[in-house]
């Protein structure tokens, strides 16, 4: 389905009224502008945006002015090591150089708190995507990694952690750390799960997310099935009360929505009301993600310097990246054939497992096919095999 067919503005109806296509919000606001929200978002949200700015950024642009772009937001996005010896392909020399950018590539694409309010509680990655661009560099891939998805985490001598038989993978990024140690052993143990390198990584932090949006004037999305908030609702009188709290939780029902940042985000972080969980949730997220690039372009951010400008710029301080020593001018002109017609989101084969009283994801024997068409740039023919496992965005 065409994620901006049929796309309708999600209104907020009074109470009684029944919007099939919409986001229902119980109650009548004073006004039509978005209610006060939460100041805490999501983990996994910000990094969303990071395949945005990669692709967006690249879809059509001129190389002036992806040179002219290349140097004005170079210095407003932060730029660390993200990736360890092992999981890195080849190697990076200091700095940027410039050079062509030849697929297949793999890049990991992570959301985390950097701000969590309870620092016993540790920091964890609730989101875990991986772009492969294959060797024809003109469509992508998203393979989302299943947040609880059991795994062996290796050891990381910075932080003392000696390893974990069976652990969930989020973990990683706790017993790496947080921040550049957490992506690095993370990035370790994707490399011992599935036996490929990486390219690059991101990670977003918090503002991001509705910022882009917001630039965008909101996203069209589709969406198969009512999602029902934990997060966001209203009292009576149409102020902002927590579902928790007694509120009456927002609703989106399944057809075609015109969606503003803060309802795009509570929409794409929800999975406990969802039939199939954190795999609905993980489709959501990746279908929001085509939403994004296809407004992108609606909004001619591609052929427009400055507009593009005023974006990256923007979200830039909301994110870090590590792109393994090639300058952003080449990666972006390398990736100018990707579009959203041609993104397909992929899933691991997997289903959920009570293993001594702790909810896991356990990888079924068909994700070694996965891991191995990944390893040998063969996913066009795995997704034609696998189709219980492809997301048609």
């Amino acid at each position: 389905m065409d994620d901006t067919a049929g796309a309708s503005t999600v209104r907020e109806p009074r109470p009684g009224q029944n919007n099939a296509k919409s986001a229902k919000r119980p109650g009548s606001a004073p006004s039509a502008k978005k209610p006060k929200l939460p100041g805490h978002d999501p983990i996994w949200a910000r990094l969303l945006i990071i395949l945005g700015v990669a692709i967006v950024l690249v879809s059509g642009t001129a190389v002036a002015g992806v040179t002219f772009l290349n140097q004005r937001y170079t210095a407003s996005i932060n730029q660390r090591t993200l990736l360890g010896d092992n999981s890195r392909a080849g190697n990076a020399d200091e700095g940027t150089r410039h050079r062509a950018v030849d697929g297949p590539l793999n890049y990991l694409l992570l959301g985390s708190d950097l701000r969590a309010l309870d620092p016993e509680d540790g920091q964890r990655s609730d989101s875990i995507i991986i772009l492969h661009i294959p060797a024809t560099m003109d469509r992508a891939y998203l393979l989302s990694i299943p947040r609880d998805l059991r795994v062996k985490i290796p050891s990381f001598a910075p932080t003392g952690f000696t390893g974990a038989s069976h652990e969930k993978i989020n973990g990683a990024f706790q017993y790496g750390g947080g921040g550049e140690g957490g992506v690095q052993l993370l990035a370790e143990t994707l490399h011992s799960l599935l036996g490929i390198q990486f390219d690059g990584a991101a990670i977003v932090d918090f503002e991001g997310f509705k910022t882009a949006v917001d630039l965008l004037g909101g996203v069209d999305m589709c969406i198969d099935q009512k999602v029902t908030s934990i997060h966001l609702g209203w009292d009576d009188k149409g102020n902002y009360l927590s579902p928790a709290d007694g509120g009456h939780p927002a609703i989106y029902e399944p057809g075609c929505h015109h969606l503003e940042s803060w309802q795009a985000l509570d929409l794409v972080r929800q999975r406990k009301s969802l039939a199939n969980g954190d795999y609905d949730r993980q489709k959501n997220q990746q279908k929001f993600i085509r939403a994004m690039l296809t407004k992108a372009q609606q909004k001619d951010l591609t052929t427009n310097p400055i507009a593009l400008d005023k974006f990256i710029r923007a979200i830039g301080q909301a994110l870090t990246v590590d792109t393994n020593g090639v300058s952003l001018a080449d990666l972006m002109f390398a990736l100018r054939n990707v579009s959203p017609n041609n993104l397909m989101g992929l899933q691991v084969p997997s289903e959920p497992q009570d293993i001594g009283g702790i909810s896991y994801v356990v990888a079924l024997p068909e994700s070694e096919g996965l891991y191995t068409a990944m390893r040998g740039d063969l996913l066009d023919s795995w997704a034609v095999e696998n189709p219980t496992w492809v997301n048609h965005m």
